[in-house]
């Protein structure tokens, strides 16, 4: 049956290629079975559209995008609140980073950020304002930016998914933690569980264009002109460096499959990272923000025509990537589904994977359901 199901995960990657959602997909998927995890990875397809000689495997690194949020920046404030250096309700008001800022700011909560319910905008294209290129002043000019906003509601009294929320608290965990968000969480989240080199920022620099490294390329960016392979495809996160609270983490799909398997097993008891306090994580999950229904720094299901499908339970959480990521951990129901494509390359014009991802996620669900 094991093998049946492998193969099955793999028709459903090369179908995504053959749909065109993707020049390629990774996935991971578990469920427990008898006290224990049953683990299925399958990839198909190539790193780049036509290049035959660079396929795709389980091994390769994504661009997670927006996975970023809940991945690394939530678990970040996680640690953080178990080690009592922030409090949910801390008002930025109290952290030295955001006395700049001004007042309306300071009213926000760090649960408001978590939750996005802060009042501010979901987006700006600031990087418009910016030549392509990594100069000393960047951060404090976009900082600067974003500090100027004027809210679009009034905080805690809707839901709005925003990036700058993240950007912000991105900004927050370092100023607390007294060291780079990419260190922090190498040290304090991935490190300590064996997952730093399937879970990893790439910072600018790092990687040299067109490299034959195995990583997934993303879009060729009208803004840099040039293809992006192994450097974050998010403008704001390239602006920062490459490092940022809302976008820049790259990862491979067992690695995000085994963090979210280890997320269900302290959501039950079973497991403990030494870093963050169950407590604390499991107040992370299970929160539900009095504007929307987000958890923090987790989405859930929308009740109609989720990107999940139809399959997952009530008591799911997960989270949507730009570039084509996603995960989604039915907590109740101990399964674990993650997707990687790189749906944006060639361009992020391509939408098909809308229709694509609630297709596959039935598909594996009902598959291992019978299992």
């Amino acid at each position: 049956m094991e093998k049946q199901q492998d193969e099955f995960l793999f028709s459903l990657c090369r179908q995504a290629v053959l749909e065109r959602v993707c020049s390629g997909a990774s996935s991971f998927v578990a469920f427990r079975k008898k006290s224990r995890w049953k683990k299925l990875i399958a990839a198909y397809g190539q790193t780049q559209n036509g290049r035959e000689d660079q396929k795709l495997d389980g091994d390769t690194l994504f661009d997670l995008a927006s996975l970023t949020k809940p991945l690394c920046t939530a678990l970040c404030v996680a640690a953080l609140v178990s080690k009592k250096k922030l409090d949910l309700s801390t008002p930025l008001a109290s952290l030295l980073c955001c006395r700049d800022y001004p007042v309306h700011w300071q009213q926000i909560r760090i649960s408001d950020l978590l939750s996005h319910s802060s009042g501010l905008p979901a987006y700006r294209e600031y990087f418009r304002q910016f030549a392509p290129l990594q100069q000393a002043d960047n951060q404090e000019r976009l900082f600067s930016l974003i500090a100027r906003e004027a809210f679009e509601y009034e905080c805690r009294t809707s839901c709005v998914y925003s990036d700058l929320g993240y950007m912000a608290l991105g900004r927050i965990v370092e100023g607390v933690a007294e060291d780079s968000l990419a260190d922090f969480f190498r040290a304090t989240i991935a490190g300590p569980i064996g997952l730093e080199e399937g879970l990893a920022f790439r910072p600018i620099g790092a990687v040299p264009a067109q490299t034959r490294e195995n990583i997934a390329a993303t879009e060729h960016c009208p803004w840099r002109g040039r293809l992006l392979v192994g450097e974050v495809h998010d403008e704001h996160a390239w602006l920062l460096g490459g490092t940022a609270g809302h976008a820049g983490l790259f990862g491979k799909a067992p690695a995000v499959g085994e963090l979210c398997i280890l997320l269900a097993d302290i959501w039950h008891g079973r497991q403990r990272h030494p870093y963050m306090d169950s407590e604390v994580l499991r107040r992370f999950l299970d929160y539900t923000s009095p504007a929307g229904p987000r958890a923090l720094g987790f989405d859930r299901p929308s009740a109609a025509h989720s990107s999940s499908g139809d399959c997952f339970s009530q008591t799911t959480v997960g989270h949507l990537g730009f570039t084509g990521t996603s995960f989604w951990i039915d907590l109740q129901q101990d399964k674990v589904v993650v997707l990687l494509t790189n749906r944006v390359h060639p361009s992020r014009e391509n939408n098909k994977i809308r229709q694509f991802r609630p297709w596959f996620h039935n598909c594996i669900m009902r598959e291992i359901s019978m299992g």
